[in-house]
């Protein structure tokens, strides 16, 4: 049977039974799962580009009646309606990009009015080059979870993740194929897919393990 391939609109599925749940991910939905009891009012989750850092965090605005705030769009006048609205539980994701002053005046605000702050970047605070001693301080000071690279369980199941996200099904015989031959990272698991529902548009194709091969060799 042919499977026919439309070009509809993506919708990324964020609800709690849509994070697949691994080692290298069990920690951070732990420490999500236990709000409020944080030792201090900040948590930073970082891990690498698609490993579920952001449904976390939509999963923890769920939880907590957060907010979310893209880092490079974090100002003081957002601070100051946040103020204003009474809105002290925020997560800021790519928080790594947020402007240094606003970060530390949004994690003060939080954390004096007895709000929660969710940090979500790439690398840990650490790793972060930062001018403002306090906030270094401050960030250092928070519990700060890693998400490792996936299993070939995880990194599977990711891949089906993607392909229903696109509405598509594929074979357990295409999936096999992927995860020996793409590198073992979420970047990598959505980048392929991608790739192959991109391809199959173009040429009017099913997503079979011939498509698959003729895409990685192909460069």
């Amino acid at each position: 049977m042919i499977q026919l391939t439309f070009d509809l609109p993506r919708r990324t599925a964020l609800g709690r039974p849509d994070f697949l749940i691994a080692d290298c991910n069990a920690s951070a939905i732990g420490w999500i799962d236990r709000w409020p009891d944080w030792p201090t009012g900040a948590f930073v989750l970082h891990g690498p580009a698609g490993c579920g850092k952001t449904h976390l965090a939509h999963l923890w605005c769920e939880r907590a009646s957060a907010i979310i705030r893209s880092g490079e769009t974090l100002d003081d006048e957002a601070i100051a309606r946040f103020a204003a609205e009474r809105r002290n539980r925020v997560a800021v994701d790519d928080a790594d990009r947020a402007p240094e002053q606003a970060l530390l005046h949004l994690h003060n605000f939080c954390l004096e009015s007895r709000g929660s702050v969710l940090i979500i970047a790439r690398q840990a605070p650490v790793l972060w080059q930062i001018g403002l001693r306090d906030l270094r301080s401050r960030l250092r000071a928070a519990v700060a979870v890693g998400i490792g690279p996936p299993d070939d369980a995880l990194l599977g199941a990711v891949i089906v993740k993607h392909f229903a996200d696109r509405q598509l099904s594929v074979g357990p015989e295409l999936i096999a194929y992927l995860i020996r031959r793409i590198e073992r990272s979420f970047a990598a698991a959505a980048e392929i897919t991608a790739r192959l529902d991109a391809t199959a548009l173009r040429e009017k194709s099913a997503i079979t393990v011939a498509l698959a091969r003729n895409v990685l060799e192909g460069g």
